[in-house]
């Protein structure tokens, strides 16, 4: 059963409603722990009740030689499934937790803009919109939670600037969820059949656990929301044109938050951000930067005017590479001297560094490229994936073809 607090008025299991009343009245940090246990508790009803009755369900489907009987046997399932998941879905809005993040007078993006346009010397760069800086805690996720700190950054972005996003993440919250709560979601998006092999791969439940989650989490999280979250695969290693089984190129086999389930695909002819004569003439890691490039120069209505820095409307890119991940909020170009090639820098928050540092550093003008840019000469890695997301929210149509998370493969 499901009651209203009549304090806030979220929706409640009626078990839990007194301890939820009770909690307005209390601090802080007990009240966290509360609805921390709470959440639990839900998870733990949820995963036992879909599984029970999917058992119950599905036993007359083995044994019932009637074609008739086990087609309704299967459409009584799907229907209590469908509504044992909307419960579920009713009750995490309701207990999710907003996720803690240290305020900047001004916001972090409106610093880099600064520290960018005081630079000596002619460049241009390109930076994406709102951003909250989330960063790994000693005490929660150190050494394990960068995915989901990176989908933290990246959801504070879609609520800021995509309205038509704020209307469907999270139950419409309109606030960024603790990774617990987080976890949740990406189960929930299991539960509706986004990626039924990546998920397979955690045992379909990652609620509670330290596991490392790479660009595939990222992309069926936000795509279960109807957004059109896309993959771009980066590989130079000589698996990644290895035609598999299906015809497809086959996924090389790498551990720990590189996206192993992810189908790989080569570049459409008519993609108009990288053509394939486009990706031959680029070389080594170049093809990244200037694939990243033109990725936020599309997103700029004046194409680059005089001004030294704009804003792209484009996301920013969950950047994963084999053992951590960050997020590329833009990109600099600097002009190359006496015919010298131009010089590209990617402009990164990463999850690992301290809020509280980036801001001193770019309030103050100093250290802080050190702290945010990247050269080409860093990307010594043999692979990277991008995940950024497209406009708009998707018809049910489009809902299904989202369900199969696949890339586009460039090699390099």
């Amino acid at each position: 059963m499901i009651s209203s607090c009549p304090i806030c008025n979220i929706q409640v299991l009626t078990a839990e409603l007194e301890r939820h009343a009770n909690s307005h009245f209390e601090d802080d940090e007990l009240q966290r722990d509360m609805e921390l246990a709470h959440q639990m508790a839900l998870a733990e009803s949820h995963t036992e009740l879909v599984a029970n009755d999917r058992e119950h369900f599905m036993e007359p489907l083995s044994s019932d030689s009637n074609a008739g009987g086990a087609s309704s046997s299967y459409s009584g399932f799907s229907c209590h499934y469908g509504k044992l998941l909307d419960e579920q879905i009713a009750c995490l809005v309701g207990a999710q937790i907003r996720s803690k993040v240290q305020e900047i007078e001004g916001g972090i993006m409106s610093l880099l803009r600064s520290c960018l346009e005081s630079e000596g010397g002619p460049s241009t760069s390109m930076i994406s919109g709102h951003i909250d800086h989330h960063q790994s805690l000693s005490s929660e996720d150190k050494g394990w939670g960068c995915g989901w700190r990176n989908i933290q950054m990246l959801s504070s972005h879609l609520l800021k600037q995509r309205p038509e996003a704020r209307l469907v993440l999270f139950g419409g919250s309109g606030f960024v969820p603790d990774i617990p709560s987080l976890q949740r979601w990406l189960e929930i998006a299991w539960d509706k059949n986004f990626d039924t092999i990546g998920s397979s791969h955690f045992h379909n439940k990652v609620y509670g656990a330290k596991k490392w989650i790479g660009t595939t989490e990222c992309a069926t999280l936000f795509r279960s929301f109807g957004l059109r979250a896309r993959i771009v695969d980066f590989d130079s290693t000589e698996s990644s044109s290895l035609p598999s089984k299906n015809g497809k190129c086959s996924v090389s086999q790498v551990r720990g938050p590189m996206d192993k389930f992810v189908i790989k695909n080569n570049p459409p002819g008519s993609s108009s951000e990288l053509c394939r004569e486009d990706a031959e003439n680029m070389r080594g890691r170049r093809v990244l930067v200037d694939w990243v490039w033109n990725y936020f120069a599309s997103g700029c209505p004046d194409r680059l005017g005089t001004q030294r820095v704009t804003v792209s409307n484009k996301t920013p890119l969950y950047f994963q590479h084999q053992g951590h991940s960050r997020t590329i909020v833009g990109i600099q170009k600097k002009k190359g001297h006496h015919g010298s090639q131009d010089q590209y820098t990617l402009l990164i928050l990463d999850p690992g560094h301290r809020t509280a540092d980036l801001e001193r550093s770019l309030r103050s003008k100093r250290g802080w490229q050190s702290l945010v840019k990247r050269g080409v000469h860093t990307l010594k890695k043999p692979q990277y994936q991008l995940c950024y997301v497209d406009p708009g929210i998707a018809d049910s149509e489009e809902m299904e073809q989202l369900k199969n998370i696949d890339s586009i493969l460039v090699r390099f």
